[in-house]
């Protein structure tokens, strides 16, 4: 009797909740005119869990630089100021763009549906195939030419690495039929044959694939496939980054407020804002306050968070926990090595074929983004010497005039150049709560201890 009570009032208070978002529909404010460098979008809704997630994810797919924030979600309402321009630096002019921001986060009812649609790959058209395992030199190349001899063909991909551990999330077809592999046998050696290479030679680390045929957002599934691989926890001799660029994660408790401050400092780059709101959201943490500044060649983030539970972080081994998952969130997208794009006509075994000529020429992958768009393969690799040393120049030249000098180019790493500091009219919305002092510097804030 109890259990159904408890049901029956969850029922209704997400119907309640339900009633709100109707009642209150997003409102989305697009302004061209107030900010010489940005366009500012800002969103007001009823608030619910994962909202601020929700958002960023569009701005994100959308492939947006938010180069400033403002959040503001305590209570019942949700007030987010994004300022956003393009990957080039300019601002969102395109009516289309703008016109299909409006429409997916501008009604209850196109924004709950759209925003899982956005940068989402499902369904029956293909099948999904989740990797984790051990990495190491070839790793890649051996997925491939398994999938390949398993007569699978490679739609998309993307590939993480991080602390010595890999992480794919892979979409295949049928290399005859172009359509979602089903038949049960055939799934189950793909994944034993896949495990098989994951696991290798290292017998102490847990290997895994899983094969689905349901909607998945890539970049956030990576982040979770990881956080529950622990690949947060680094061994005392691990310094893959080195100390001085490892990002600067800090949280203390705000007693008189009941929160927890989170605050990061790192190089600015694509996509941060993202990991970070991933990572909080998908510790069950809530941000209600936040301030996000990345005009130039540095990132500075500060979130005012509470457990879904309303309470502060508690302990200590909890801060630690929360530290390093967002460490490890910026790290895993910090591209490391050479960045190398490839686009061409795709074929079945393409990425099989261009892996294997990597692999052969001791070139080892730290992350890929793989896509097919309109029969053609756009890809995107960052490669590093497997044994430590820079990437010779000899090496990359030979694989051009075996891949072909037009369809293998090397392309300058973004996360190497910096941007020129831009003002923003915007500063202003929460100039009493944030201005130019950090939370952290009021004197209500003690360091946890």
């Amino acid at each position: 009797m109890e259990t159904t009570s408890r049901s029956y009032s969850r029922h209704m208070e997400d119907e309640y909740e339900k009633f709100i978002r109707r009642m209150n529909p997003p409102r989305v404010v697009i302004d061209n005119e107030s900010c010489k460098n940005a366009t500012i979008i800002q969103v007001d809704s009823a608030n619910k869990h994962g909202i601020l997630l929700e958002v960023v994810q569009v701005l994100t797919d959308l492939n947006f630089i938010v180069t400033k924030a403002y959040i503001s979600s305590d209570g019942g309402w949700f007030m987010d100021v994004f300022n956003v321009t393009d990957p080039e630096g300019n601002k969102i002019t395109d009516e289309e763009i703008l016109d299909y921001i409006q429409k997916v986060l501008g009604s209850e009812t196109s924004f709950t549906n759209s925003v899982k649609s956005v940068g989402v790959t499902s369904s029956t058209d293909c099948t999904v195939i989740e990797l984790i395992g051990t990495d190491r030199p070839g790793l890649l190349s051996e997925v491939c030419a398994v999938l390949t001899h398993l007569k699978c063909n490679v739609l998309n991909a993307e590939v993480w690495t991080h602390n010595t551990r890999a992480a794919f999330i892979v979409h295949v077809t049928d290399d005859e039929l172009g359509l979602a592999v089903t038949d049960t046998d055939r799934l189950a050696v793909i994944k034993q044959m896949l495990c098989n290479v994951l696991k290798g030679s290292n017998k102490s680390r847990e290997a895994k694939t899983v094969v689905s045929h349901g909607a998945v957002h890539t970049e956030r599934r990576l982040h979770q496939m990881m956080v529950e691989d622990r690949d947060y926890e680094r061994n005392s001799n691990d310094d893959e980054l080195g100390e001085s660029q490892r990002p600067d994660v800090n949280v203390v408790n705000w007693y008189d407020k009941d929160c927890s401050v989170v605050t990061v400092r790192c190089k600015d780059r694509p996509k941060l804002l993202f990991d970070t709101i991933c990572t909080l959201t998908d510790l069950e943490y809530v941000v209600f306050h936040g301030h996000v500044d990345a005009e130039g060649p540095n990132a500075y983030q500060e979130y005012c968070i509470r457990h879904i539970d309303g309470s502060p972080v508690k302990s200590e081994a909890e801060r630690q926990r929360v530290i390093q998952c967002i460490e490890a969130a910026i790290e895993r997208r910090v591209s490391e090595g050479l960045k190398l794009e490839l686009c061409t006509t795709d074929r079945i075994g393409l990425l099989s074929d261009v892996t294997r000529i990597f692999r052969e020429n001791s070139l080892q992958v730290t992350r890929a983004e793989v896509a097919t768009r309109g029969g053609k393969a756009v890809n995107t690799f960052y490669v590093r010497d497997a044994s430590g040393y820079p990437v010779d120049s000899k090496i990359i030249d030979s694989i051009r005039k075996e891949i072909g000098q037009t369809i293998l180019k090397v392309k300058l790493n973004p996360q190497d150049s910096s941007h020129s500091p831009q003002e923003s009219p915007t500063r202003f919305l929460f100039s009493g709560l944030f201005k130019s002092k950090s939370f952290c510097n009021f004197r209500l804030i003690r360091s946890y201890s």
